[in-house]
């Protein structure tokens, strides 16, 4: 399987189980796994054939900028429903982290899911 990529896109919203969380944006850092068949793509030269990344690039900020949610895990999880929506997804791995929770670590959520 071919993976379309994007990493470390920072993004600032209020999610999280803690009123202060909701209360004050705070940085979160997602990352993108796309699986996919890159040779349509590979062999036409045209963005049409692909999974574009601008696209998934607003998936994740629409999905952030929408209803609160308590958890990463239902951030993820929306994303994913949200990228598997294109035909042409097979699987898709999300990984979000709270990159200011902690002053020596960064707690975060990594998730796949599968075309059925």
């Amino acid at each position: 399987m071919d993976y379309i990529t994007v990493d470390a896109l920072r993004v600032s919203a209020s999610h999280g189980h803690y009123e202060h969380e909701r209360k004050t944006e705070q940085e979160f850092l997602v990352s993108l796994r796309v699986g996919y068949e890159s040779r349509p793509a590979g062999a036409s030269d045209q963005l049409a054939d692909t999974i574009d990344y601008d696209d998934l690039r607003r998936i994740v900020h629409e999905t952030f900028a929408g209803a609160q949610r308590y958890l990463v895990e239902r951030l993820a999880e929306d994303i994913a429903a949200e990228i598997l929506k294109d035909d042409r997804a097979r699987e898709v791995r999300i990984s979000i982290q709270k990159t200011a929770v902690w002053p020596d670590g960064v707690p975060g959520v990594e998730i796949t899911r599968k075309r059925h």
